[in-house]
C-alpha cells in the first residue's frame, strides 16, 4: 500500500504542479497513517484527481478525451443505507441533467459500502417456461431482488430497485422514483412501424459494480457514468441474441429475407436499429455519440496524451466499436493492454 501511495502522490504533485516540500510532508503523513491503522485517507483534491486519472487509464473506454470534465462527489462520510440511497438519487439527477448528460462519479467510504446493482438504472429479466421477459443479463440479480421482497410488473422494461449494503449488514432495497429515470422510446426517422416494436432504453449508463483503486486504497462503491455510444444500445443491448434480440423483428419490418445469411439481413437490420437509436436520443435532446465520432475523439485523446508524454493503454477488443470497426483507425493499430493505476476494476459480486 505504501509503495502504491508513494507512486500516486508523486503523480499527483507532478501533474498538479504543487511544491515538492509539501509532497514530502504529505508522504510522511501517509506513511504514519498506514503504520498506525493500516490505511490512509485521501484528501478531497487527491480523490478528485485520482478518479479522473482512473478514467484516463481505463483501457476499455473509447470516451477518455473528456476525463478532465468528470464531476466528483465525495460521499465518504456516509455510513447508512438511506443516506447512500439519497446520494445515488442526487447522482442520477445531476448526471441526467434533463438529457444534457454530465460525466459524474460518487465515491463512498473505503470497502464499507456496496451497491449490488450492475448499473444504477437497469432493466429486470424474468425466466418463463418458454421465453425470457426483459433483459436476460439481469436474471440472477432480479431473482435476488425478488428474494428481498421486490415485485416487478414483468414487462420487458421494468427498472430494478437499488440494493445497498453497509458493511456486513443485511442489504436494503430501494425503489427509484420515476421522476429520476429518463428513458428514450426508440423510433426511426423513416420507418413508422418502428414504434410498434415498443423499444426504449434508459438515458444514462451509470456503472455501479466496479471498484475504484487509487494509490493502494480501494473504494468498493464508486458509481460513475459518461454518456452512451449508440452501438452500446443498438448493436449490443437491443441486438444481441442473448439480450433483447430485436434484429429479427426489425428485419421482418423491413421485409428482408432472413432465411439466408448471404442476404446480409442482420447487417441491414443492425444499421437501421442503430440509426433509430441515434435519431431517438438526439430527437429527445439526450446526449449520445455515434461510433465514428467517438473514434475520432479517441484519436484526439491519443494525440493529447502523446504530447503530454504519456503512453495510451487500451484493450483493442473493447475499443473497436461493435459495428463497422474497420472504418475506424482503432481497428488498424495495436494497443498495450497493461493496467495502470489509478483505475476502475471488476470485483466479486456481493451476492
Amino acid at each position: 500500500m505504501l509503495l502504491e501511495a508513494q507512486d500516486f502522490i508523486h503523480l499527483f504533485y507532478r501533474e498538479t504542479g504543487k511544491a515538492e516540500i509539501d509532497m514530502h510532508i504529505r508522504l510522511k503523513e501517509i506513511e504514519s497513517q498506514i503504520n498506525t491503522v493500516g490505511a490512509y485517507e485521501h484528501t478531497t483534491e487527491e480523490l478528485e484527481f485520482g478518479a479522473k486519472v482512473a478514467w484516463r487509464n481505463s483501457n476499455k473506454c473509447i470516451g477518455r478525451l473528456f476525463w478532465q470534465s468528470l464531476t466528483v462527489f465525495d460521499k465518504r462520510h456516509l455510513h447508512n443505507e438511506e443516506a447512500v440511497f439519497e446520494a445515488l438519487i442526487a447522482h442520477m439527477q445531476f448526471a441526467t441533467n434533463e438529457g444534457r448528460i454530465r460525466p459524474t462519479i460518487t465515491i463512498f467510504s473505503q470497502k464499507d459500502i456496496r451497491v449490488w446493482n450492475h448499473q444504477l438504472i437497469r432493466y429486470a429479466g424474468y425466466e418463463t417456461e418458454n421465453w425470457i421477459i426483459g433483459d436476460s443479463d439481469s436474471i440472477e440479480f432480479t431473482k435476488k431482488c425478488e428474494e428481498l421482497g421486490w415485485k416487478g410488473k414483468r414487462t420487458n422494461f421494468d427498472v430494478l430497485p437499488l440494493v445497498i449494503q453497509v458493511k456486513d449488514h443485511p442489504p436494503k432495497l430501494f425503489d427509484i422514483p420515476e421522476q429520476y429515470i429518463l428513458e428514450v422510446p426508440i423510433r426511426h426517422p423513416e420507418y413508422d412501424w418502428f414504434e410498434d416494436l415498443e423499444m426504449k432504453w434508459y438515458a444514462v449508463p451509470m456503472i455501479s459494480n466496479m471498484k475504484l483503486e487509487i494509490g493502494g486504497i480501494t473504494y468498493a462503491a464508486a458509481p460513475f457514468n459518461g454518456w452512451y455510444m449508440g452501438t452500446e444500445i443498438g448493436a449490443r443491448n437491443l441486438a444481441d441474441d442473448y439480450r433483447y434480440n430485436m434484429l429479427p423483428s426489425v428485419a421482418r419490418g423491413m421485409g428482408l429475407n432472413t432465411k439466408s445469411n448471404a442476404s446480409l439481413w442482420k447487417d441491414r437490420a443492425l444499421l437501421e436499429l442503430n440509426t433509430a437509436v441515434l435519431f431517438s436520443f438526439k430527437k429527445d435532446g439526450v446526449s449520445i455519440v455515434d461510433h465514428h465520432t467517438a473514434a475520432q475523439q479517441f484519436k484526439k485523446f491519443e494525440e493529447i496524451e502523446k504530447d503530454a508524454g504519456r503512453d495510451v493503454t487500451g484493450n483493442w477488443t473493447w475499443l473497436i466499436p461493435p459495428m463497422s470497426p474497420a472504418t475506424t483507425h482503432i481497428f488498424h493499430k495495436p494497443y498495450n493492454n497493461e493496467k495502470v493505476t489509478p483505475n476502475y476494476s471488476y470485483q466479486p459480486s456481493p451476492y
